[in-house]
């Protein structure tokens, strides 16, 4: 791993982690571009702002922040950070945008999305986002575009798309889960990036890697299956029948 230099830079020690912010002009730029696009839009219709606002501040943080450096040792906290992107930021983002009307297009982004996770969680992949800076943001741009496309639809909560997305919302909480109790209840490490990062932290490859996948599985099986149940609570009210 010493040989090689991440997007995020060296793999910091504990005693070097807080100072180890990214500054990257060129990424911060972008940020502060797509969401001042995405927030002037919404301030024209007169919608609110403040929750994807806070969608883009938050994915701003884990991309800026030192959780980038500390990402670059532990793969815990690389799926801490993809994490935070995919169930916290994405949503709130995706609130300030129109809804999309297509079963099929919520099916199509949930695979997108199952696809990017698996994909870019594989050993091969995964190490390679560690050697080139294209690849690393391949990874990123796909696992959160597709996340914040996946979430325009679950939070379409109409009567009409209640059934279909409480089966998005599952199928995703169980591609997801399953990924991560892979992870979790593997017996060797796989990835071997972090094969000498990773001891600097006080944890084992294997412990850090299990530690990865419990971030991933349990996380993923609640919001995803929470997104899809409270689209069928307004069909289990009551629907009034005193008096009739």
């Amino acid at each position: 791993m010493t040989d090689i230099v991440a997007y995020c830079g060296l793999p910091p020690s504990p005693v070097t982690l807080l100072a180890r912010w990214n500054f990257d002009p060129l990424l911060a730029v972008a940020l502060a571009g797509l969401a001042g696009l995405h927030l002037a839009r919404l301030h024209r219709k007169g919608a609110a702002l403040s929750l994807p606002a806070l969608g883009w501040t938050i994915a701003a943080f884990c991309f800026l922040s030192p959780l980038c450096a500390l990402s670059v040792s532990l793969f815990s906290a690389r799926i801490g950070q993809h994490m935070i992107l995919a169930l916290v930021a994405a949503p709130l983002i995706a609130l300030g945008l129109p809804s999309r009307g297509s079963i099929r297009g919520l099916w199509g982004a949930a695979a997108l999305f199952a696809a990017a996770l698996w994909f870019w969680h594989m050993p091969a992949p995964y190490s390679a986002t560690f050697r080139s800076d294209l690849v690393y943001w391949s990874m990123h741009v796909s696992l959160f575009g597709s996340a914040i496309l996946l979430w325009q639809g679950l939070l379409d909560v109409r009567p009409e798309r209640a059934l279909p997305v409480l089966a998005v919302g599952a199928a995703s909480s169980i591609q997801m889960g399953l990924l991560g109790a892979v992870f979790a209840m593997s017996t060797r490490p796989l990835f071997a990036v972090h094969l000498a990062t990773a001891p600097v932290w006080g944890l084992t490859p294997l412990a850090d890697q299990q530690l990865g996948g419990l971030l991933m599985w349990v996380p993923g099986l609640l919001f995803f299956l929470l997104a899809g149940a409270r689209t069928v609570h307004p069909l289990l009210k009551p629907s009034g029948f005193a008096g009739n």
